[in-house]
């Protein structure tokens, strides 16, 4: 019902800002552009895509999302069927029960969800979103109400939306096109700013859920990630930024090809049908991309009309006099854009953030501080659209006001830390 309210609550919002901007300030094209718009057309005064055109894209981007998901999901079968998948929620048991106490300890979810978590914490975003589907499928497999979000559910999707990431990869690498002379400087406020975004996340949920944070195994399990977290801060500052790079790729690439070795070795060891195991898998991830096409277009079209009606200006224009009549520091305004499309979209927000690169220096504040918010979070309405969507979730409670809020901690923070960092940048 909330995310039914939202949407409808943009595409309303997007359609009055079209028509003041049509009937008051004479943009009678604004109609036209914002349905049949294609951004690489130079007669668009725009320069952005438009309903028509968004639809294409998002269906071939679950198309193009095809492969990724028939290869994870078909080497998480062969892991499932050769117990691996068991292990891990043996292992994690201790913690997550807790956290999640109405899913039985070493249920298989379990292991899906740090599978996820732990490809969100290298920035593999490919390898964790078939994860994730599946961790929610799993979930769904325990909620007695099919169309409503269980706990658990909200729990798993406001901690993976909140994106705790040790390693900014697509940040960094376009920071590096665009000739950053450090482009990897953004690596540990971005660490900070995701861990404190997962921190809010799990506070606010457990508070709606009546969750004791204070219970030994949770304390020990935060305490362990936030000592290792710091020693990867204290490792990485001491790198230049050829080392932080190599050191990026190696554990990201290494451990997706590590988790591949280990599973086809367990299968071998427990002798099972390892490539009929990865072909069912894989069928079930093909189905799964086939499932989330009407949900990601609707939301897609719905931040498509937002950005073409011009309401992301109106609300920065607005945000930006406020700070100047207010006599305050405006400088992290022009890395808001970002901050503002992220939670809709996740390629409009990279694209915002190259636009500020290249309207202020990659390594201007306003640049830096867009890294910052474009590494910091996960595209929460996308999120929301697809993995409630491939469990046929109709009704999602309080789970996106629980990761508006969680985001809304990350952007502050995000703020802060460029201040702390960058203090004399202009």
């Amino acid at each position: 019902m909330a995310l039914s309210r939202i949407w409808s609550g943009f595409i309303i919002v997007a359609i009055v800002v079209a028509c003041i901007k049509c009937f008051f300030f004479g943009q009678s094209d604004i109609f036209n552009w914002m349905v049949i718009g294609k951004s690489d057309d130079p007669a668009n005064p725009l320069k952005l895509d438009g309903i028509i055109q968004t639809c294409s894209i998002a269906v071939k981007l679950c198309i193009e999302l095809v492969g990724t998901l028939a290869l994870f999901m078909g080497f998480m079968a062969i892991a499932e069927k050769a117990g691996g998948i068991r292990l891990l929620s043996r292992i994690i048991s201790p913690f997550f029960s807790k956290l999640f106490p109405e899913v039985p300890k070493g249920h298989p979810s379990m292991g899906h969800m740090i599978m996820n978590f732990s490809a969100n914490l290298l920035g593999l975003d490919n390898a964790a979103t078939p994860f994730g589907i599946k961790a929610m499928e799993s979930l769904q497999e325990l909620n007695p109400n099919k169309d409503v979000a269980s706990n658990s559910q909200i729990m798993f999707l406001c901690l993976h939306a909140a994106g705790l990431c040790l390693i900014p990869v697509s940040v960094i690498a376009i920071r590096s096109t665009q000739n950053a002379q450090d482009p990897t400087d953004i690596f540990i406020p971005c660490m900070i700013v995701t861990f404190v975004g997962t921190m809010a996340a799990m506070l606010i949920v457990s508070f709606k859920q009546k969750i004791n944070l204070l219970q030994p195994a949770i304390l020990t399990w935060v305490l362990g990630i936030s000592a290792v977290i710091a020693a990867i801060v204290w490792y990485v500052s001491r790198l230049n930024a050829a080392s932080v790079t190599s050191f990026s790729g190696l554990l990201s690439g290494g451990l997706i090809l590590l988790i591949f070795l280990l599973i086809v070795l367990g299968a071998l060891y427990k002798k099972i049908d390892i490539f009929d195991s990865f072909v069912e898998g894989a069928k079930g991830g093909f189905e799964t991309a086939i499932k989330i096409i009407p949900y990601l277009v609707g939301i897609l079209v719905a931040v498509c009309m937002l950005r073409t009606s011009g309401t992301f200006d109106v609300i920065m224009n607005g945000i930006k006099h406020a700070f100047i009549f207010l006599g305050a520091d405006i400088r992290f305004v022009d890395a808001l854009p970002t901050a503002l499309i992220r939670p809709l979209s996740g390629g409009a927000a990279r694209g915002m953030m190259v636009s500020t690169m290249i309207a202020n220096g990659p390594d201007s504040f306003a640049s830096r501080l867009s890294g910052v918010f474009q590494g910091a979070s996960d595209t929460t309405f996308y999120v929301v659209a697809v993995y409630f969507g491939a469990v046929g979730i109709r009704n999602t409670r309080y789970a996106i006001g629980s990761m508006l809020l969680a985001d809304l901690v990350g952007v502050i923070t995000a703020i802060s830390m460029a201040y702390l960092f960058w203090p004399g940048l202009k």
